[in-house]
């Protein structure tokens, strides 16, 4: 069993690289493909970059080039729910666009207008949760190429579909996974509230999300290790 493991960003993929074993790394269409082992288990580790077309086009490539068989993508996003807080987690029973027509993408394969998690990724990732002493609800995520910072946006993307977090990249993820019936989840730490508090600190400050990414890190870790 190949297993793909996907985030947008260097630090959502540095720690995971880091615990790889037997590693060969490969670049190509501008990312680098980390293939090693994980717990003994073949993996191929890969920093997409953030956005809809970016994920889209990682996925397609781990599926037709590497030929993955099951697809974890790990990362931060922001909260928009009161079950969970700062730090914990979703992950992605069910996964939409917050800023697409879906009327019109459900027109073509994989024929449907929200994408779900496969239920035995969706397992496994919640009791990764439970052994790593991590809160985590199996929850709706909502993606969008746009960082939410501002109340304005957060209340009109839950108002249109009420999700649990926000991010860039689940949506598109899931999609093409599906389209070449690949099993997939989508994991979300909480890095802040998507308000304008969030914003400051995420884009001008330009935080570190080590902390946030360490929690994930050992999730998927757990996952591998034990499915």
């Amino acid at each position: 069993m190949l297993y793909g493991i996907m985030g947008a960003m260097p630090e959502e993929v540095d720690q995971l690289c880091s615990k790889l074993q037997d590693v060969t790394c490969e670049t190509y269409a501008g990312v680098d493909y980390h293939r090693g082992t994980l717990h003994g288990k073949p993996v191929v580790v890969c920093c997409a970059g953030m956005g809809k077309a970016n994920a889209a086009s990682t996925v397609q490539v781990l599926c037709t080039r590497y030929g993955i068989e099951r697809l974890i993508f790990s990362g931060v996003a922001g909260n928009m729910t009161s079950k969970i807080g700062i730090g914990d987690v979703c992950v992605g029973e069910t996964v939409v666009y917050h800023d697409a027509d879906m009327d019109m993408l459900c027109q073509s394969a994989p024929f449907t207008t929200e994408y779900h998690g496969d239920p035995a990724l969706v397992r496994a990732a919640l009791d990764a949760c439970a052994a790593c002493g991590v809160k985590a609800i199996a929850g709706k995520i909502a993606t969008g190429d746009r960082f939410v910072g501002d109340a304005a946006t957060k209340q009109a993307i839950a108002q249109a579909c009420a999700p649990d977090c926000v991010e860039m990249e689940g949506a598109a993820v899931s999609q093409i996974a599906a389209r070449n019936g690949v099993p997939c989840v989508v994991l979300r730490a909480m890095s802040d509230n998507a308000d304008e508090d969030g914003y400051e600190v995420l884009v001008v400050r330009d935080f570190s999300i080590a902390a946030y990414v360490q929690t994930a890190t050992a999730l998927v870790a757990y996952m591998v290790e034990h499915l």
